[in-house]
């Protein structure tokens, strides 16, 4: 290995170690399917909402963000725009109403659950299907996350790309299994610390390396002034596609889960100011890794054009900082890709122990939570087709 590669594994082992030991110690605090798949709706505001920030973003925060930007310039800011508005408009109208109505409606942990009691479907059908399709479209999603998974274990370390997949599935899949929804929001929030100091970290340190920001802006210009144009090569119709894609919020189920899960309304308020603080930094973050990047490598920096732009990110991590410090860089890409794919594992698990087994069975759930870690795995295996 590289001078680079054993710090960075140590590291990525550490991370690793320490969220399997979050997966044990709340799975002694979880004994039933409700504490399994909504930890017994005891999350407060922060927990809640970098859980939800961190598995909404996951890579591509850190990843296709900033490399876009670097290919593109600011007139790719327009997505992130309307993601900012779209979860502030998520929090807003959807979470204290969603936790309020989860709980009085027969206590629904799953949303297939509360669509069935709200709208007393007793035929069981509205239950089924909505949780056929969180299965079907998630099972895509999960798997495009554990491939990201394995390609930065492969990138990162020369591994075999079978054995980075197994590696990194093992890595999601042990606290999952573990400690269900309280696991996976505790280490989210973890994750989501992890990810806003990358992205307020990196982009400072090469503004420093190049000289100032002035000088950064500058350089850009002097390469092609439409990168600063967030205009340029637009249209109306496309910035309003754009924007629209903040829409998704309002029912994606790894996410509203959260809001289920809080463990008062008047957690909400405090919950949506955190969430889109973290928000809102971090897409700045992401943003400015992008613009610099076009300055550092392309312009007066010392790096040379990068041949894949999506590597922005990565490439700063290895350059700028020590190996010990690049390897929490690069951790916190994982940590992006695994909050994102521990939040679908759960939901995608849910639906098919909570809603399928007991949409066409009729049956309630009189066991451990054991059965939704058992589903979980199975599911998982499915995933890495």
């Amino acid at each position: 290995m590289s001078g680079i590669e054993i710090p960075t594994l140590i590291t990525f082992i550490v991370y690793i170690i320490g969220m399997a030991l979050c997966g044990i110690i709340f799975y002694r605090l979880t004994s039933s399917m409700s504490d399994y798949v909504l930890g017994g709706r005891s999350l407060n505001g922060w927990v809640a909402a970098l859980s939800a920030g961190a598995s909404d973003m996951s890579s591509w925060i850190l990843i296709a963000l900033p490399g876009t930007i670097y290919l593109n310039g600011l007139s790719e800011i327009w997505l992130p725009i309307g993601l900012s508005i779209g979860a502030y408009l998520n929090w807003q109208f959807l979470a204290k109403r969603l936790r309020r109505y989860t709980h009085i409606s027969g206590d629904a942990i799953t949303l297939p659950d509360f669509l069935e009691k709200r709208f007393r479907d007793t035929s069981r059908t509205l239950r089924v299907v909505s949780a056929f399709f969180i299965l079907l479209f998630f099972t895509f999603y999960t798997s495009s996350g554990l491939v990201g998974g394995a390609i930065l274990f492969e990138g990162t370390f020369g591994w075999d790309y079978q054995l980075s997949l197994i590696v990194g599935t093992i890595a999601i899949v042990s606290y999952t299994f573990l400690g269900g929804f309280l696991a996976i929001s505790y280490t989210d929030f973890f994750q989501g610390t992890l990810m806003l100091l990358a992205l307020v970290v990196v982009p400072i340190v090469a503004i420093y390396e190049i000289g100032t920001w002035d000088s950064a802006v500058a350089s850009v210009a002097a390469i092609d002034p439409t990168y600063l144009d967030a205009f340029a090569g637009t249209s109306l119709i496309a910035i309003i596609s754009l924007l629209g894609w903040g829409l998704g919020y309002f029912g994606q189920p790894h996410i509203i889960t959260r809001f289920m899960a809080i463990r008062s309304e008047r957690e909400v308020p405090v919950a949506r100011l955190v969430g889109m603080t973290w928000m809102v930094i971090s897409l700045f973050g992401a943003i400015f890794v992008g613009i610099i990047g076009i300055a550092y490598f392309d312009g007066i920096g010392a790096g040379t054009p990068l041949d894949n732009h999506e590597t922005v990110f990565i490439m700063f991590s290895q350059i700028l900082f020590n190996p010990w410090v690049a390897g929490f860089l690069l951790a916190a890409i994982l940590s992006a890709i695994m909050s994102t794919v521990d939040s679908q594992l759960l939901v995608s698990s849910s639906a098919l122990a909570e809603d399928f087994y007991k949409g066409l069975f009729d049956r309630k759930l009189l066991i451990r939570n054991w059965f939704g870690s058992v589903v979980l795995v199975l599911f998982s295996l499915q995933s890495l087709q």
